[in-house]
C-alpha cells in the first residue's frame, strides 16, 4: 500500500512540473496608432494544448513594434516606431505576473526602429527610415544609456522607389555573439559587424558583407541550428537565399522561393524562423499572398519546399513557434489577430486551431519562460 502511495505521489508531481514546463509567457507587440492598443500585451500560453490566458498589459507605450526579452527574463526592450519621434524603452518585467513596469526611454537616433535585439551589455536597434543602427548600454537596473554609437549605412540599392535610400531591417547575434548581421533593404546588402561588447564608443565594426540581387530587398534572416548556414528572406522579391557561415563571412550556395509557381499577385516575404528541432524553416509572405512557406532542411543545408499554407489573416508580418515546437503562431497587422496553428513535427505541415487572440494590430510575438 505504501509502494502504491509513492507511486502515485511521484505521478502528481511529475505531472505537475509537466504542466508547468508546458507554460509560457507569450509577449505581443503591436501598433498603438491604428486601433486601441495599450502596446505590449501578455498571455500565458499552453505549448501542450494551444490555449492561452491574458495576464498583463503595458501602459499607454507608442507603437512597441518590435521586443526583445533579457536573458534573466527580467527586463523587455521595445522599440517605439513613431517617424522622427522614435525611440527605444526599457521595462521591468514580472515573468510570474506578467507585469511591465516603465524604467525609461531613449531616442531611437534614426526613424522608424524595426528590429531589437540585447546581451547583458547592449541593446542594439535598426532604424528603417533612418538607414542606421544604434546601439545602447544596459545600466544596473535595466535603463538605458543615450545611444554609444550610431552606425549609417550608405545609398548603394538602384533598383524602385522602395530602395531610394538605405533601410537597416534587422541586427542578428551570431551564434557564438561575436558578430552582429545587419540587413539593408535599401541597399540589398547584409553587413557583418564585429561586435565588441566592451567597447566604450566602437561596439560595431565592420567585418565583411555581401551583396544580394538587386532589387531584392534583403529583411529578415536566420541560423540553422547547428550554425553552419544562414538563410536569408528577401521582401521584394520573395527570394530566400542560403549562405554558408563561417567565422563571420557568408558564401551563397543556394537560393529558393516563397513565392508560389503560378502565383501573380503582390509579393511582401516578411519572417522566417527553423523549427526547435532544426527540420523545417518556415517564411511568411504577405502582399496578397497571406500563406506561410514551409521547407525541409536537408542535410547539406539546403532546403527542400513542402509548398505554402494560409495564414487565414491579412499582413502576416511576424510569427513564431513555441519553445516545444508544437504550434505555430502567426501575427496579422491588418486583420488584428493572431492564429494559431498545430504543427505537425514529422511532415512540418501546419493546421489550423481555430483558436486566435484578437488584439489590435499585433506585430511581435516572443516567447518566454513564465518564472
Amino acid at each position: 500500500m505504501k509502494k502504491q502511495f509513492i507511486i502515485v505521489l511521484i505521478f502528481l508531481i511529475s505531472s505537475s512540473i509537466q504542466a508547468q514546463d508546458s507554460k509560457f509567457n507569450l509577449l505581443i507587440g503591436t501598433y498603438t496608432n491604428k486601433c486601441d492598443s495599450k502596446g505590449i500585451y501578455v498571455y500565458d500560453f499552453d505549448s501542450n494544448t494551444g490555449s492561452f490566458n491574458f495576464k498583463n498589459t503595458s501602459e499607454n507605450v507608442v507603437n512597441p513594434s518590435y521586443l526583445t526579452v533579457s536573458k534573466d527574463n527580467n527586463y523587455v526592450y521595445a522599440v517605439n516606431e513613431n517617424g522622427a519621434e522614435s525611440g527605444v524603452s526599457s521595462f521591468g518585467f514580472d515573468p510570474s505576473s506578467g507585469k511591465l513596469n516603465f524604467i525609461n526611454q531613449q531616442s531611437s537616433k534614426g526613424a522608424d526602429p524595426c528590429y531589437i535585439i540585447n546581451n547583458n551589455k547592449n541593446v542594439i536597434v535598426a532604424n528603417y527610415s533612418g538607414g542606421n543602427i544604434s546601439v545602447f548600454a544596459k545600466n544596473s537596473d535595466g535603463s538605458l544609456t543615450e545611444a554609444k554609437q550610431i552606425v549609417s549605412h550608405l545609398r548603394k540599392a538602384k533598383d524602385g522607389e522602395t530602395q531610394k535610400n538605405p533601410h537597416a531591417h534587422m541586427v542578428y547575434f551570431s551564434p557564438n555573439k561575436k558578430y552582429v548581421l545587419a540587413n539593408d533593404l535599401g541597399n540589398d546588402m547584409v553587413y557583418t559587424y564585429k561586435y565588441n561588447p566592451n567597447s566604450f564608443s566602437e561596439i560595431l565594426k565592420i567585418k565583411d558583407s555581401v551583396s544580394v540581387k538587386a532589387g531584392s530587398g534583403p529583411r529578415h534572416l536566420t541560423f540553422s541550428k547547428n550554425g553552419k548556414y544562414v538563410y536569408l528572406l528577401q521582401e521584394l522579391d520573395g527570394a530566400l537565399t542560403v549562405f554558408k557561415y563561417s567565422n563571420g563571412k557568408l558564401k551563397k550556395i543556394d537560393e529558393a522561393t516563397v513565392v508560389a509557381k503560378d502565383f501573380k499577385g503582390k509579393n511582401g516575404a516578411a519572417d522566417i524562423h527553423i523549427s526547435p528541432d532544426g527540420k523545417y524553416l518556415y517564411a511568411s509572405n504577405r502582399g496578397t499572398a497571406n500563406d506561410i512557406s514551409i521547407f525541409k532542411i536537408l542535410k547539406n543545408g539546403k532546403l527542400e519546399s513542402k509548398g505554402q499554407t494560409s495564414t487565414m489573416g491579412k499582413g502576416p508580418r511576424n510569427f513564431a513557434i513555441d519553445p516545444s515546437g508544437n504550434f505555430l503562431l502567426v501575427a496579422h497587422q491588418y486583420t488584428n489577430d493572431v492564429v494559431i496553428f498545430k504543427r505537425n513535427k514529422t511532415t512540418g505541415a501546419l493546421t489550423a486551431t481555430g483558436k486566435k487572440i484578437e488584439l489590435c494590430a499585433p506585430v511581435c510575438l516572443v516567447f518566454t519562460e513564465n518564472k
